[in-house]
């Protein structure tokens, strides 16, 4: 079966197992755990910022972003089709008592301008705009990759203001193996950042939020109060290191045989897919005939995707999915456009 539904689906490769097993491990809620300091010191050097934390998820690493950055009756402004916006079950609400504030992007990209005229200034009427959110690689704009002097003018923007700035980096390596950026020049431009490790990574569990250090003590209170304190978690933090060595750089090729993928919906009648959205390893393609019966019936060809809307699928690429799973899957989508009505 090839598995195009997410590339959360990959599961822990031989060496990652191995270097699992081999952890040595402490109690990480009493600072015992050298596996995760090193994974939580290597993080913060790769992305250039003076610590960092490793939490069980990217939403909890958001959560605990916004928590700390905000006071409840603040205000976040982010993208409408964010992460944080739409998937992460209200958090920013509910756990940190914000008021969420939507901006709108093109194809993924932010529009400085109208971001910075939404900034409002304390008052005794209008809430405090305290954090700008950001997300690079976009997930719904297609994991389009966000250039680095939208991120760098939008930056000087927000810290002139007083208003801190966030980056929900999931897939913030893809950005960097798509446009040749180095994942700390994007980092420089947020007060903090964090990057998933269980997605392209190819890890089992975790995320890692990088910031300032004061930043960081707090956010570590917050991983806290949500339960994110894990006991003998080297097991996962090694499996991060394993990732960092061995994963980051091989994430072109994900995005190599997205390509592929999308070159072959451009040439199907009943599926129409924009090329030039697809930057790194996702693509969204719309198809003519209802989306969940492409799905049944490319799951009845040994491929599984996703339909995200009556007429939108998405296939991602990932570590688990080599040359031959993908022109596996272009068969498939040639046989189902010509099959399905």
């Amino acid at each position: 079966m090839v598995d195009l539904r997410s590339d959360t689906v990959t599961r822990p490769s031989p060496g990652m197992r191995e270097a699992m097993a081999n952890a040595v491990v402490g109690d990480d809620v009493l600072g015992d755990d050298p596996t995760v300091q090193e994974l939580e010191s290597r993080s913060a050097n790769l992305l250039g910022k003076e610590a960092a934390l490793f939490v069980p998820s990217g939403t909890m690493s958001n959560t605990v972003a916004i928590t700390v950055h905000t006071r409840p009756g603040d205000e976040v402004l982010m993208d409408a089709d964010a992460h944080s916006m739409l998937y992460e079950a209200g958090a920013p609400a509910a756990i940190a008592g914000v008021l969420v504030r939507q901006f709108h992007s093109s194809c993924g990209v932010p529009n400085v301008d109208e971001v910075a005229r939404s900034i409002h200034h304390e008052s005794l009427h209008t809430p405090r705009t305290a954090l700008v959110v950001l997300e690079n690689t976009h997930n719904v704009a297609g994991g389009a990759v966000i250039p680095l002097e939208v991120h760098e003018r939008l930056y000087g923007i927000c810290s002139s203001e007083g208003v801190r700035v966030h980056l929900d980096g999931a897939r913030l390596f893809n950005a960097e193996a798509a446009s040749g950026v180095s994942a700390s020049r994007y980092a420089a431009c947020a007060d903090t950042v964090t990057f998933c490790l269980s997605k392209g990574l190819g890890c089992p569990v975790g995320s890692v939020l990088c910031g300032d250090r004061l930043t960081i003590d707090r956010a570590r209170r917050v991983r806290k109060m949500l339960g994110g304190g894990m006991r003998q978690s080297g097991v996962l933090a090694a499996a991060g290191l394993y990732a960092l060595d061995h994963n980051r750089r091989r994430l072109a090729d994900d995005h190599r045989r997205a390509r592929r993928l999308a070159e072959t919906l451009s040439e199907l009648p009943n599926a129409e897919v924009d090329l030039a959205s697809v930057q790194t390893n996702m693509v969204y393609f719309s198809t003519s005939a209802p989306a969940d019966r492409w799905v049944t019936a490319l799951a009845q060809r040994g491929v599984l995707c996703l339909a995200l809307g009556v007429h939108r699928i998405r296939l991602v690429t990932h570590l688990d999915v080599d040359d031959e799973d993908v022109e596996r899957a272009v068969r498939a989508l040639k046989d189902v456009s010509a099959s399905v009505v």
